[in-house]
């Protein structure tokens, strides 16, 4: 099998699941012997990224402003040494599209595009689906692709599902007392005997915050000792939400059963730590990976049952599907979890392995096409 060369597209390397993304498919490349390059501004993976063996091309393809034109000569020149272009990104995809075109058609590579997120409908969001094949990250992510895009060739989509690394995430001891003292000696509001409850995710409204503030406020109204932890809400730029968050805890008289913190590089232990962890987005997720990480580590997860981390719920563990926004069933299911926790799928989740090896085919395939 020849080498190949496949350059990865995307605006920055900063914590994200398209991120991670890039860099596990970058990580397979490299270790079945090809050459993986990804074009994106700097970030806080850049170290992760050049570890693994694949070259980093700085260029800001993110930013929107008429400027960022002004790669596609460096776009040109860099994917004729290409195999495939893969982008995962709209702006760059746009970029990407245009420097192709302009290639002569004996030299240009193979265009591929992947679908993270369920945008909202335009011809801006569209140029995702101009790849030859577009990967999407679930079956929730494809019907959104043919029911706002129809002219769309439903066989040039391939669902490839995220995937988990049990060496990463492995399976630990429910409870884990041990690890629950680790985390209360960094953040003492999350002591206690009672249960912790984790919800992990960036500091904006859409991932529910309030929500899981105002079920705390329900859970130690019955009289338990619960504990909220909103793992990765504090973020530079966010001081003021954060600020609407504590003030919300402080009314419900719960603020000193509540951590805010920035996102957490050790989330393997935040998961063993805790109890349960909540799933809240206020729009519908293209995946959400966090669904498939606690139940490798061994924690049921409860969520609105919307897009594709209700996919993954209904799939894996039906009873911590509650309809979108029910925060009644949300807290009876909780409460009740909390007395008698649910037994966990028998199946593990989705491997990495088989995220990589699915998005080698899908390489392979296309230029066998």
């Amino acid at each position: 099998m020849r080498r190949l060369h496949v350059i990865q597209l995307l605006p920055a390397l900063d914590a994200g699941g398209v991120e991670r993304s890039t860099l596990e498919m970058a990580q397979a490349l490299v270790r079945a012997g090809h050459r993986a390059s990804v074009v994106a501004a700097g970030g806080r993976l850049l170290p992760q990224l050049k570890a693994l063996g694949a070259e980093h091309v700085a260029l800001a393809i993110g930013r929107k402003s008429p400027l960022v034109l002004r790669h596609l000569p460096a776009l040109r020149r860099l994917f004729a040494t290409a195999d495939i272009v893969h982008a995962r990104s709209r702006l760059p995809a746009w970029l990407a599209y245009l420097a192709l075109r302009g290639m002569p058609a004996a030299t240009r590579p193979r265009f591929v595009t992947s679908v993270h997120g369920l945008n909202s409908p335009s011809r801006y969001s569209a140029i995702l689906t101009y790849g030859e094949r577009v990967e999407c990250v679930s079956e929730a992510v494809r019907a959104h692709v043919l029911r706002h895009y129809p002219a769309t060739d439903p066989a040039r989509l391939v669902v490839i599902p995220r995937g988990v690394d049990p060496s990463t995430f492995p399976r630990a001891p429910r409870p884990d007392p041990k690890a629950r003292a680790r985390v209360a000696r960094r953040h003492p509001e999350l002591g206690g005997d009672g249960p912790l409850l984790l919800l992990p995710g960036r500091g904006t409204r859409l991932k529910g915050h309030a929500d899981a503030i105002a079920l705390l406020a329900h859970l130690r109204a019955d009289g338990q000792d619960a504990r909220l932890w909103l793992a990765g809400a504090q973020q530079p730029g966010r001081a003021r939400y954060v600020r609407e968050l504590r003030a919300q805890a402080h009314a419900a008289g719960v603020a000193q059963a509540l951590a805010i913190t920035a996102p957490i590089e050790a989330i393997a232990e935040a998961y063993a730590a805790c109890d349960l962890v909540l799933q809240l987005s206020r729009q519908p997720e293209a995946f959400g990976r966090t669904v498939l990480e606690a139940w490798a580590v061994g924690r049921p997860v409860l969520g609105w049952a919307h897009g594709g981390v209700g996919e993954s719920l209904r799939h894996w563990l039906p009873e911590g599907a509650i309809a979108p926004f029910d925060q009644a069933a949300l807290h009876a299911r909780v409460r009740a979890w909390c007395l008698h926790p649910p037994a966990l799928p028998a199946t593990m989740p989705p491997s990495l392995q088989a995220m990589q090896e699915a998005g080698l085919a899908l390489y392979h395939a296309v230029l066998g096409a």
